[in-house]
């Protein structure tokens, strides 16, 4: 898979002047790669990891002069282009699985570290996971969390999603977004909350009214673990009438209703919680149940690998281009750990 990287990789510029190169730009990035993999997550330690590893390596590319120092890796990712580096990560990664039927799901995260001294600045991530097959798709930095609306549309177009099932937060629910996902092929699976005030007002009495709920569709599960027994109902009706109410939201054909009933098995304490959805699949409530629970595999998979095995939100790197490029690299990381089938789970060595 790292030469399939690479070879994707060949569209993003090299910034530095033609003949006074002594560190080649494949080189470098997979120097970061491996240093990546193996623990890494900083400069130094991508360079200390890579030294180690300059015989494994040549067995990939030549590094006639040795691995580039930190000092190196450090100038050269602060100033490559990130929408380059970001554009040949998605076209990698769509190669590697098609997304029919998938359940794609769009969340961002902060990349804490990447604060400045004072308080500023830090990165927010968006990021498109492919549920079921566990595999980032694309990611698009944008500046501040407000922002995620106008990353979303620029994230879905560097994917084919023919056929996919998209799901987004409350965040994301906005018309373009789901116009824009339908007109690429896909279904969508969008939450509402406050920021949709009609719809989900329109939403929350719907479900109210008694007649409207004996004629939903139902579907039922059960989870027990991490300490809790949970119960869900999921209430779906045929949204004709909303779509109505609402012409401009393309594709409209379901309104969902999810409540979940959780018990803490320590002290007995209940609560219960209604969450509405809109989207473009039939009213089906087995099926849109399962894409609502498989949007929170980008939440616990993949925000908690990169928090807790990959250490992203303690990375200083913070200076021009360099955070969202080396994110890029810990999701190119992320995928070949997950595509190795001979570990059930991530686990990188770390370097001492």
């Amino acid at each position: 898979m790292a030469t399939d990287f690479l070879a994707h990789m060949r569209i993003v510029p090299d910034h530095r002047i033609p003949g006074m190169v002594t560190y080649p730009l494949d080189e470098i990035l997979l120097t970061t790669l491996v240093g990546v993999i193996c623990g890494a997550d900083d400069w130094d330690g991508v360079e200390e990891i890579a030294a180690g590893a300059l015989d494994w390596l040549r067995g990939y590319l030549p590094f006639a002069n040795g691995v580039a120092t930190a000092q190196t890796l450090r100038k050269v990712f602060r100033l490559l282009d990130p929408k380059a580096l970001e554009h040949g990560f998605a076209v990698w990664a769509g190669s590697v699985r098609p997304l029919a039927r998938e359940v794609v799901a769009v969340d961002g995260k902060t990349l804490r570290g990447s604060r400045r001294s004072d308080g500023t600045g830090a990165l927010y991530l968006v990021s498109a996971y492919a549920t079921s097959a566990g595999l980032v798709l694309a990611q698009r930095d944008v500046a501040e969390k407000s922002n995620e609306i106008t990353a979303i549309p620029e994230l879905l177009d560097m994917l084919d999603i023919k056929g996919a099932i998209v799901s987004i937060d409350a965040m994301g629910t906005q018309k373009a977004i789901a116009a824009r996902i339908v007109e690429k092929g896909a279904d969508y699976v969008l939450a509402l909350k406050g920021n949709q005030t009609s719809l989900h007002d329109d939403a929350r009495l719907f479900f109210a009214d008694p007649a409207a709920k004996a004629a939903c569709a139902r579907g039922a599960d059960f989870d027990a673990g991490h300490g809790r027994i949970e119960e869900r109902l999921c209430r779906a009706a045929d949204a004709a009438w909303l779509a109505e109410r609402h012409p401009e939201w393309t594709g409209l054909r379901s309104l969902v209703a999810i409540a979940s009933r959780r018990i803490d098995k320590r002290t007995g304490a209940e609560s219960v919680e209604t969450r509405f959805y809109i989207s473009s699949l039939e009213p089906d409530p087995e099926a849109l149940a399962a894409a609502v629970r498989a949007h929170w595999a980008i939440e616990n998979n993949l925000h908690w690998t990169m928090d807790v095995i990959f250490d992203e939100d303690r990375c200083r790197t913070r200076k021009d281009h360099s955070p969202v490029n080396f994110a890029v690299i810990r999701h190119a990381a992320f995928n070949m750990l997950k595509a190795d089938k001979t570990v059930s789970v991530i686990r990188r060595p770390r370097i001492s």
